[in-house]
């Protein structure tokens, strides 16, 4: 399948003259009901994989195989441009051509290679975050510019230097990183618990990341109180919204099992869920009987 078309909208998202949001999906139903809705860019985070997938934290335990698997069965169903973290690319500078390689094919319209050290390494502090040299991450954002087969596909360098370096570093990182030929600047804004957000300037800092790479900027908004439209002025084009979605469904999962465990008749849970034709709708139920009718007659 040809997922050109998909990529070129988001690229347009990120030409844009405004700031729009990204939702969060994990299987191919959650990306058909945000489509539904009317949003036209999901993300797919390593750490929403991770939970959807492995019911597992977000500690690097995702393999390569198992998010290009999911990313595979939701690009089968959905018209959604789909923006992913790649984590650190799983590995050296030729990994990350080789998660490039793989993603592209299954259907991604962004992806994001990071500055984390990553896995975790055996004596580093709990809370203690660490960022590769600039040189190493450049590196890396080289081989994955050189990776992609589709000139659409959008590489994005994400960088946590925020956090751990200050506007300084986040700036130096960013001029850096632009020239090493990505497209846009995923800026992480919650690293080990630590929220930007909390700052009274990070308006101001975002802006001055966003000079210095003369490129847009991706960011996660999903603790922050602030709107798109201030966003806007700072370059941000794309804003991630956070897990809210997936956490919005174990809650509604949980309490549809409490109320049927506890003896609650099924019938009760009427208001709560979804109607029968709104899901014969999601899972395009009238095509598959058109397919049923024309071909085992």
């Amino acid at each position: 399948m040809d997922h050109t078309e998909q990529r070129k909208k988001l690229r347009v998202a990120l030409a844009g003259s405004k700031c729009v949001s990204a939702t969060s999906v994990f299987d191919p139903l959650s990306a058909r009901v945000a489509e539904a809705v009317g949003f036209e860019i999901g993300m797919l985070s390593g750490s929403l994989a991770s939970i959807t997938t492995l019911a597992a934290p977000d500690l690097n335990v995702l393999t390569l195989t198992e998010y290009a698997d999911q990313i595979r069965r939701i690009m089968r169903v959905s018209g959604l441009s789909l923006f992913i973290d790649a984590d650190n690319g799983y590995g050296n500078a030729l990994n990350v051509m080789r998660t490039v390689q793989e993603v592209e094919h299954a259907g991604v319209s962004a992806l994001s290679i990071e500055d984390m050290v990553l896995p975790r390494s055996f004596g580093q502090a709990e809370g203690e975050q660490r960022l590769v040299s600039i040189e190493e991450a450049v590196g890396k954002l080289r081989a994955a510019v050189a990776g992609r087969s589709d000139p659409s596909l959008v590489i994005a360098a994400r960088t946590s230097a925020l956090v751990v370096e200050g506007v300084d570093g986040a700036v130096a990182r960013a001029k850096a990183y632009s020239m090493a030929g990505v497209d846009a600047i995923y800026l992480a804004t919650n690293v080990a618990g630590v929220n930007v957000y909390s700052r009274p300037d990070i308006l101001e800092q975002f802006k001055a990341v966003n000079a210095a790479a003369k490129l847009p900027l991706m960011l996660n908004a999903g603790r922050s109180l602030l709107k798109r439209e201030d966003l806007t002025a700072c370059g941000v084009r794309i804003m991630a919204q956070g897990l809210q979605p997936v956490a919005a469904s174990v809650k509604a999962l949980r309490e549809t099992y409490m109320h049927l465990f506890s003896g609650g008749a099924p019938a009760d849970l009427k208001s709560k869920i979804a109607s029968p034709q709104e899901m014969e709708q999601l899972v395009n139920a009238d095509s598959y009987k058109q397919w049923l009718h024309e071909y085992m007659r």
